[in-house]
């Protein structure tokens, strides 16, 4: 490999962070490596067949229009999996890294600020679910006290609210080592407070808190009617706002409807920024499995991730859960799991899906493929219909649990054998074809 092309894709991956958040570059691009060249075709390694069907489905275009814009006689680019790819294959090639393996010390809580280790910017997702709420931390690590302060963040829970307000914690300490942060929950706050008063060390505790440069408090909702504990805090926050000290707040609710919550509480908490994180979307819930599940040893099918992506639309939380569940019983099991057993596993976290009559669905796919939902009932080969009235059988067997014969009936009278073949053929073909995979996604998206 010539010294051009091995810097061809380090210059393409320069450009390609500018196009696409951190999060996703980080789940996406982190570990791929450009293997060679031959005839302008550049064929780049990645880690697994997962990573490789969405980099087929929705990179592809982007990454090939990148290496043109730097090397104009590439005319192509194919992804292929390859060890190459992860990290102990680069230090077989001579490339240093450090260990990433941390000392066992280092993954418990420490006691002098109660940050977790493990939450740090490298592990959180971005997407356009939460960019604004990354984008504003970012900016509070670049200039704590000054910018976007108070920093309050709200969103339903599960959402990783906490894992982005203790990532800022640990990103300042470590930009920042003379600084001193705490983080702490509104419960263990109010819980301090009242002990403090109890047993008469109220300087004691006020000392602890006035002399922090960062002060973080999670679950803010709680405050709720803790009249003493509001009184408290809105002293504390006036002494660290005054000094221009890092004031980072988190809730399931915004502040204006944190019922309870005095008004000269609020007029502060609004005074800076206030950003809600709402529900990930399929492309950041795609990104969120891969990231958990490259941890892990077990091997997962594409079909198998796309299809908790689809199905599993609530909390990151949600999302968490069910692959220890499906990861649990692959290792009970010693052997990979099939998507039918992650559909029995699972079938309970799914959330209902909103009532749907057939003609909506057939008409709903029919619209998808720029068709007149009334063909598909007729009796034609011609293709596009026949794809069309596949995927309908696929969807209305696979999501909504219809009978083969009571699917055959209802479009025009056919056989159920026909609707067992239109079913395995398509089940089959998703297992090789992203682009149907991509299809299937975003039907799916249509009867949520």
């Amino acid at each position: 490999m010539s010294t051009d092309t091995a810097t061809l894709w380090d210059t393409c991956l320069l450009d390609i962070q500018k196009e696409v958040s951190a999060g996703h570059f980080n789940t996406w691009f982190k570990n791929t490596v450009l293997l060679k060249e031959e005839d302008g075709i550049v064929f780049i390694g990645v880690p697994n067949d997962f990573i490789r069907e969405w980099m087929v489905t929705k990179y592809q275009k982007m990454i090939l229009k990148t290496l043109v814009s730097s090397a104009d006689h590439v005319r192509g680019v194919e992804f292929t999996i390859s060890r190459m790819s992860n990290t102990d294959q680069r230090r077989e090639v001579g490339v240093l890294e450090k260990k990433s393996e941390l000392p066992m010390h280092d993954l418990y809580i420490n006691r002098d600020d109660n940050l977790n280790p493990r939450y740090t910017f490298d592990t959180f997702i971005v997407g356009p679910f939460n960019e604004l709420a990354y984008a504003a931390s970012q900016a509070v690590i670049k200039k704590p006290g000054k910018m976007y302060n108070p920093l309050f963040i709200y969103g339903a829970s599960g959402l990783g609210k906490t894992h982005l307000i203790q990532a800022i914690g640990n990103e300042i300490k470590k930009t920042y080592p003379e600084k001193k942060v705490f983080y702490t929950t509104l419960e263990r706050f109010l819980n301090e407070y009242v002990n403090s008063v109890q047993n008469s060390r109220g300087v004691s505790f006020r000392e602890k808190y006035r002399k922090l440069d960062v002060l973080i408090i999670d679950d803010m909702q709680f405050i709720s009617g803790k009249d003493g504990t509001q009184n408290e805090l809105f002293h504390l926050f006036n002494i660290l706002y005054e000094q221009e000290k890092s004031i980072i707040f988190s809730s399931d609710k915004h502040p204006n409807h944190i019922i309870g919550l005095e008004d000269r509480l609020k007029t502060r908490f609004n005074a800076g920024m206030t950003i809600d994180i709402q529900e990930p979307d399929l492309e950041s819930r795609m990104a969120i499995i891969q990231e958990k599940t490259s941890m892990s040893n077990i091997p997962f099918e594409p079909e198998i991730l796309s299809y908790i992506a689809s199905s599993i639309t609530g909390s990151i939380r949600e999302i968490e859960g069910v692959l220890n569940i499906i990861t649990m019983h692959s290792e009970m099991k010693q052997k990979p799991i099939s998507l039918s057993e992650v559909k029995q596993l699972i079938r309970n976290s799914i959330k209902p899906k909103k009532m749907v009559s057939f003609e909506t669905i057939v008409k709903q796919i029919s619209d998808y493929y720029n068709l007149d939902d009334k063909i598909v009932y007729e009796k034609t080969r011609r293709k596009e219909i026949v794809k069309a009235r596949q995927m309908i059988m696929f969807i209305l067997r696979e999501d909504f649990n219809e009978s083969y014969p009571s699917i055959g009936s209802k479009l025009g009278g056919k056989d159920h054998t026909t609707v067992i073949h239109s079913y395995e053929k398509i089940k089959h073909e998703l297992k090789t074809n992203p682009a149907l995979m991509k299809e299937l996604d975003d039907i799916r998206i249509l009867f949520k």
